[in-house]
Parts: structure tokens; sequence; C-alpha cells
């Protein structure tokens, strides 16, 4: 299936405002100017001291730029939330991908989404033993402590976690953390595999069945199932464009349709 044949569902602004998200337009200062980072041309003709003071001059220019803009606007927005705490109603988890930004994505002001991002979006099943589960414990304290009443897990386009995927990393024992990582869509790939989707559609299919594994791993957390079955949380697939900035949304039977543009 190809993005462009994907139909289209009720806006993202009626999603966000029945989770209690208010529609705020965000004020240009949020754009930085193009110049404020070196291209990665720049970069690769400079030695690598040089070009390490280059990135913290432009970190350090970035954060200037937002105190003179987006910090003047929300001043007392910041100052609530770092008094009062935060209480957003939805969690999102996404991709570290540098260029699927959730805030962007759905115009959201600090406060209002709990947002965790890891490589390719995954949300591992629950496992009870020993170990650092930051993806997990970062869903518990959502649910558990702020008390979410939305879960979003959001994929995006061409993603280089499902692209390593299909490439065998999750197999490759000398892979490291990324390979024991990526081996968790493991059942994935192989689900679409099954399928005989057609190469040039492997890649979208994988993300879009990556989104629904995650949907389904999140069930297998006593917390989130009981939330779930109390009608106190609601779980949500999407997906984001990264080329055309298109955004799809599932359904309950895990069909993606497009937002339309308002």
């Amino acid at each position: 299936m190809s993005f462009d044949k994907i139909g289209e569902v009720a806006p993202i602004s009626l999603f966000l405002r029945d989770c209690g998200v208010k529609s705020i337009a965000r004020p240009p200062f949020k754009l930085l100017l193009l110049g404020v980072f070196l291209s990665k041309r720049d970069i690769m003709t400079k030695d690598n001291s040089s070009a390490q003071t280059d990135w913290k001059a432009r970190l350090v220019e970035g954060y200037q730029q937002f105190r003179a803009g987006d910090y003047v606007e929300q001043k007392a927005l910041y100052e609530e939330l770092g008094t009062h705490g935060q209480s957003p109603k939805v969690m999102l988890i996404g991709c570290a991908d540098s260029r699927a930004d959730p805030s962007d994505i759905f115009n959201a002001y600090p406060g209002q989404m709990f947002v965790a991002r890891n490589v390719a979006n995954v949300v591992p099943p629950a496992d009870p033993t020993a170990g650092y589960h930051g993806t997990s414990a970062a869903i518990q304290y959502a649910v558990d402590v702020i008390g979410i009443e939305m879960l979003v897990i959001m994929g995006h386009e061409s993603c280089g976690g499902i692209q390593g995927c299909i490439a065998g990393l999750g197999q490759k024992k000398d892979a490291g953390y990324i390979g024991s990582w990526v081996s968790l869509m493991e059942e994935v790939r192989e689900n679409v595999m099954a399928r005989n989707v057609p190469e040039e559609d492997l890649q979208f299919e994988m993300e879009l069945e990556n989104i629904r594994q995650s949907l389904r791993n999140l069930m297998t957390f006593d917390f989130v199932k009981k939330a779930v079955d109390s009608d106190q949380l609601k779980l949500q697939g999407a997906y984001f464009s990264i080329i055309k900035a298109r955004l799809l949304m599932s359904d309950d039977k895990g069909d993606f349709s497009e937002v339309p543009v308002a």
C-alpha cells in the first residue's frame, strides 16, 4: 500500500481537544534560523575540535534565541509548571529520530505531552526480570503517577531502526545494544514478510505494523490493561510522513487513515 492511498479521519485538533489539550498557535519564535546549525558538509570540512566548538556555540545561540523568543511568550507557563508540577493528559512514545519531533508535529506547549523516545518507537512486552527498563518505567510513571488519559505510539517514515530490522540487524550477535533492541521487532518483521508485501512497500508496512505491535505490547502491562479496561486510558497509533508532513491515525482495528489538514 502506498502512502497516497490512505483515506481520512477526524482532525488531530479534535483528538487533542478531547484529551484536554488546548489548541494554541505557537509563536514564530519557535522556528530557529537555519543558520543556527552547521550543515553536515560544513562540519566535515573542519577538524574535530573546531566542529565541536562550532556546535557548542550554536547550541548556546539557540538557547539565547529561545530566551529572547519563546520564553518571553511563555514565561508564566514555565513558572506555573515549575512551581505546581505537570499534569499532561497525553503520553507519546516516539522515535528518537531528529526529524520527527512530537512537540512540533502536534503543536504542543511545555506541559501538554509526556514524551518518551527511543529507537523505532518500540514498546517492549512487560518483563518482570531484573534489568533497566527505561521505556517501561516511563509508561508506568505516566499511567500510575501522572494519570494520563491517552497513550500514543507514533512511528514515522524512513525509520532507521526499521531499516536495520529489515536488513537483519536484530539477528546479529555482534550488533551490541542496537542489535539487541532491534531484535524486539523480529516478530514484526516475520509478520510482514509472511504477507508477501512487495519490496517497495516493505519499509512502510513494517513501520505501521511496528506501531500495532507496540500497542499490543502495552496491554501486557497490568497497570495499562487495568486502566484501559476501566476506560481511564485510551491507546492510539499514529504515523508521521517526514517528506510530506502527513499524519495518519489508527482506528480500533489497527487500520491507518490520513488526518486532513485544516
